[in-house]
């Protein structure tokens, strides 16, 4: 049976979907036959082209990759996919369908289901039930609109704890290594921490999952061999385990795998002869979340972290001659328009860098951060209280400190000290 993967982000160019990757990996060694479509701002498909892949390729089942700034998008080609074939079975997966109401599938008449579990365990069920004939029975990890129309949700399905388990989505040539001058990896997923703005924590209950060092070392062999010299490791804290890191990077070091590395990580996780070995290795960029650079909002974000950690995690990690990035927004609760203009100091004042990912945005409030479920208490007010319920608050919101107009001055104002004009935000 064939399944198509599909991420559409018109808002970027086209970029290697790791996640999809490894989903396609998974039902590939299930005895599946998998495609991954990666739609970005550089694509050249066309209304006619896609309808011409689509319906060569006949797939029975297409999971489509879902964020809060591309739901329209995403409704739009589910309802194109219907129109191809309405037999087509439609599943929506990532952080905006995680935590998502399942009453939004009352207003998306073209989805199927909403995957709530890891993209691989979920897929694999759903996949199974459509080849049997059953798409609606034996299901786990999603919610669903049957046949009738009624909704129904399921029980969770756990991720394991060995992600070796999972088969490697570059081991077995899932990508196109011509057109990738990065390639995106991760060593582990989840975090133990409870950032109010957060998702990750929740989707991942807290936990951390690992893979074994010998599995990313053959990656990285592989990688290499294939003519990349750039990895980013998308781990959110990739030295939570230090020595598995040192490790790591120890090896490659013997190994003499050359590679320039961008990698994240808390600033409370860093030290001085860390840094060190990370310079010895490749390491070019170290991303740290700061966040907020004000002593009144900073604390009130459960996020346990100290400004002066962040300046010492800075300082040791410029005094090695790695390039430092900051992740920061305004509008967080508490924020006044004052404090949002510390944060914008702060970084200058520390000869950060403003542009890629130190580019600041305004907070987002998605689904499954404990922001979203208990917003009142936080003082947001949202702009749009007729939303769709497939939309979370996102960024049409006001606080109790600050209004819309002052966190556009703050969007302005970052933008103008920007050495890019601003590009490249993740969301």
């Amino acid at each position: 049976m064939n399944v198509l993967l599909i991420e559409i982000n018109p808002f970027a160019p086209v970029s290697t979907p790791i996640s999809l990757g490894y989903i396609r990996a998974y039902l590939k060694s299930k005895g599946f036959v998998p495609e991954i479509l990666t739609l970005g701002e550089d694509s050249s498909a066309s209304p006619a082209s896609l309808y011409q892949y689509i319906n060569a390729f006949g797939p029975s089942l297409v999971g489509i990759s879902a964020y809060q700034r591309t739901m329209l998008y995403v409704l739009g080609l589910a309802k194109f996919i219907k129109s191809i074939n309405k037999s087509i079975k439609v599943a929506i997966g990532g952080p905006q369908a995680t935590f998502m109401p399942s009453a939004a599938l009352r207003e998306m008449p073209h989805v199927d289901y909403i995957c709530r579990s890891s993209g691989e365990v979920t897929l694999l069920r759903i996949a199974q039930a459509v080849q049997e004939g059953t798409p609606f029975s034996n299901l786990s990890g999603v919610s669903y609109r049957n046949s009738d129309g009624g909704v129904h949700d399921t029980e969770h399905l756990e991720q394991p704890a060995d992600l070796d388990r999972y088969p490697s989505p570059y081991l077995d040539d899932g990508f196109d290594y011509s057109s990738m001058g990065e390639a995106i990896m991760l060593t582990s997923r989840g975090c133990p921490h409870n950032c109010i703005f957060c998702y990750t924590p929740h989707a991942f209950n807290h936990k951390i999952s690992f893979h074994s060092l010998n599995r990313v070392m053959e990656e990285i062999r592989w990688i290499r061999k294939k003519g990349i010299r750039r990895l980013w490791f998308a781990d959110p804290n990739i030295s939570y385990k230090w020595k598995r890191l040192e490790e790591l990077l120890d090896r490659m070091l013997t190994d003499g795998l050359e590679m320039e590395m961008w990698l994240q990580t808390r600033a409370d996780l860093v030290n001085p002869s860390m840094m060190s070995m990370m310079k010895r290795a490749g390491v070019r960029t170290v991303a740290f979340g700061l966040e907020s650079a004000s002593e009144r909002v900073l604390p009130k974000l459960d996020k346990h972290m100290s400004i002066e950690k962040v300046t010492e995690a800075i300082r040791i990690t410029q005094n090695e001659g790695i390039e430092v990035e900051l992740f920061t927004m305004f509008g967080l609760p508490y924020e006044t328009f004052e404090d949002g203009l510390k944060t914008l100091e702060f970084v200058k004042k520390n000869q950060v860098k403003i542009m890629g990912n130190t580019n600041s945005q305004q907070m987002k409030i998605y689904f499954g951060t404990h922001m979203s479920q208990y917003y009142e208490d936080y003082g947001i007010r949202p702009l749009n209280t007729r939303r769709q319920p497939y939309l979370s608050i996102g960024s049409q919101y006001e606080t109790d400190w600050m209004n819309y107009e002052e966190m556009q001055t703050l969007r302005d104002l970052w933008r103008a000290e920007s050495l890019d004009r601003g590009k490249r935000i993740v969301s």
